[in-house]
């Protein structure tokens, strides 16, 4: 007789009810939503925003929506997506900067699935649709920043050595220094070409003028080439942790050409949700505060970022940058407020130290550089009007606080405003500065309809591989050929309900894995059953058979099997995007084939033909 114990059936249909439990959420369609909340963090929302927003929809006619207050977001949920696309427009135009209006897509999945932690699977970009940017760095800006580094480094220079110069400045592609005597013209020209004050790499073009005493510095062909590969692999790498911190399932943050930079967020379907973290060109500059002595020339008044009526004035020379930033994270001081604790790398260390060594009394001012958009209602070329979005950087202090010692490679900056925008702060200096700012050259929203395309296609293919597989079982097989189906559709269950549960993301070339899958899954019960009929042919009983076929067919099927998963494993390890979706659910789809093929089939087996006194069997 063939017959498994009870603890063998128990964990089969432990396992099995566990994968329908997790496909459950499946079942359930997301809402087409929007979140609406105050562009200033500062600012929850609240039933002024939630009485503004009904307002405007009711004006507009939109047939049905349900809005609710939820976590300090004014969520609205929509019956279709073109009342949510109309919403959204027309809320855009009604608040502008003053609020961010995010398009969404809300689960309905419900409380006690929630709880268990059930959850639909993630889509990737080509089946929930999501946003596709096309960034350009800013090369002009990189060169400008790199030559004003180099310009306070001459500076220096010239002072310790006492060279006397009239003029210095940096036109944005070079530098130009002017002398009063023909002797400090010399001395300049000679520590020029002595000291290697560029950094690694770096190389200088000089134009010499010796009847004005004027020598122009600017950077070699080369130089720019390695500072463009510099500035657009260093923000790649930002871009990539900044994506990493948002929590984005399977992105794509690739380059492009020379100077350009490709990021795609499945599942995100506003472009100005993503841009508030990823286009920031959010970064930290350390300066002393300015000085009664201070030359005019030597200074800049900053406004305060709590405040815009407080202001102070703080040196141009920049001590500290956000790009020696290694680590940030948030905390409390002893008073209860935010604050963000920082670690600088060492040369950020040292040149903190020795901008502090000395000035103990005076105060540090943290400068907060973002890069914001701005928009305004205008009228293009046909009188129709629509909203124009312009780019501008904004610095503003976030802490001035007085040196009560020297510093060094760890400290931290109070002053940072509420929780959120500690966190925020935290979280952008974490991922990394951006080496030069970036423009959006190109936005795309992929509509979550082409996505619902996508979807019945592949859920289409899946039905027409899993039908054919069937039908050809059942005929071929007979009711061997049913138990194989069973544990075949059990197969399709497990996909679901484990991808789900391990938040696996579902691509298009993943459903193709899937209908792969499908296939495949029936190759064990194939060597089974033709190892049954073997056994068969040659005078073994029936009961003795089905075990022997089992049994001997095994090894072949593992042999077999872990050889494609130990492919579809360096599929998702050196693949992106697209190639890992499919070796996700190759993967998973062979370890739950081989775990029904194998076990499930036989206990569907043992329960029609073991416990039978079988004389002949049919396979």
């Amino acid at each position: 007789m063939n017959k498994f114990s009870i603890w063998t059936n128990l964990t089969i249909l432990m396992v099995l009810l566990i994968g329908i439990l997790y496909s459950l959420p499946n079942l359930y369609p997301a809402k087409p939503s929007i979140q609406a909340t105050y562009a200033n963090s500062a600012l929850a929302a609240d039933q002024n925003l939630y009485d503004r927003i009904e307002n405007v929809l009711d004006s507009a006619e939109i047939d049905d929506f349900n809005i609710a207050l939820i976590d300090n977001n004014i969520a609205v949920n929509f019956n279709s997506l073109d009342d949510q696309l109309k919403g959204k427009s027309l809320l855009e135009r009604a608040f502008l900067d003053e609020v961010i209006i995010a398009l969404n897509l809300q689960p309905s999945t419900p409380e006690w699935l929630k709880n268990i932690g059930g959850s639909p699977l993630r889509l990737g970009l080509d089946l929930s649709g999501g946003v596709h940017f096309l960034l350009e760095v800013d090369i002009e800006n990189a060169v400008a920043n790199r030559l004003e580094s180099a310009l306070n480094e001459f500076r220096k220079k010239f002072r310790e050595d006492r060279v006397r110069y009239v003029k210095s400045v940096n036109t944005g592609s070079a530098i130009i220094f002017n002398f009063d005597s023909n002797d400090d013209y010399g001395n300049a020209i000679n520590i020029i070409n002595k000291d290697n004050l560029a950094p690694s790499g770096i190389i200088y073009d000089l134009a010499l003028d010796p009847i004005n005493n004027e020598i122009g510095i600017s950077f070699s062909r080369e130089a720019i080439k390695d500072i463009r590969d510099y500035a657009v692999g260093q923000n790649l790498m930002t871009l990539r942790n900044r994506v990493n911190e948002l929590g984005v399932s399977e992105p794509i943050v690739q380059r492009q050409g020379s100077d350009r930079i490709v990021v795609q967020l499945p599942g995100v379907q506003d472009t100005t949700a993503a841009k508030k973290i990823i286009g920031k060109t959010a970064n930290l500059e350390f300066r002393m505060e300015a000085t009664p002595t201070t030359s005019r020339l030597r200074k800049e008044t900053f406004e305060f970022k709590a405040s815009e009526f407080t202001t102070a004035e703080l040196e141009r020379t920049v001590v500290v940058s956000g790009d020696s930033v290694t680590n940030a994270s948030t905390g409390f001081d002893e008073n209860g407020f935010p604050q963000v604790n920082i670690t600088l790398d060492m040369q950020g260390g040292r040149s903190l130290q020795k901008a502090t060594t000395g000035n103990i009394g005076r105060r540090l001012g943290v400068l907060f550089v973002e890069q914001k958009t701005r928009s305004e209602i205008v009228k293009n070329d046909s009188g129709e009007e629509i909203i124009e979005q312009t780019q501008y950087v904004e610095k503003k202090i976030i802490s001035l606080a007085t040196v009560q010692a020297v510093l060094g490679t760890s400290f931290r900056i109070t002053g940072v405003g509420n929780t959120q925008e500690a966190s925020e702060l935290a979280l952008l200096l974490r991922a990394g500065a951006l080496a030069a700012p970036m423009k959006f050259v190109e936005e795309r929203t992929v509509g979550p309809s082409l996505g619902k395309e996508n979807i019945q296609l592949g859920v289409r293919s899946i039905i027409i591989g899993l039908v054919a597989v069937v039908l050809f079982m059942l005929f071929y097989y007979r009711w061997f050929g049913f138990a194989a189906n069973l544990a075949l559709i059990s197969n399709l269950i497990l996909i679901t309900g484990f991808m789900s549960l391990i938040g696996a993301t579902l691509t298009l070339p993943g459903i193709a894995g899937i209908v792969l899958t499908v296939g495949m899954a029936v190759d064990a019960n194939v060597l089974i059953f033709s190892r049954i009929r073997e056994e068969l042919g040659t005078g073994t009983s029936p009961q003795e058979a089905i075990k022997e076929g089992f049994s001997k067919a095994f090894t072949t099927i593992f042999d077999a099997n872990i050889t494609t998963l130990i492919a579809a494993i360096v599929l998702y390890a050196i693949g992106t995007g697209p190639v890992k979706g499919f070796a996700i659910t190759l993967s998973i789809g062979i370890l739950t084939s081989m775990f029904t093929a194998i076990l499930g089939t036989r206990a569907v087996v043992n329960l029609m033909y073991g416990q039978r006194n079988l004389k002949e069997l049919k396979v």
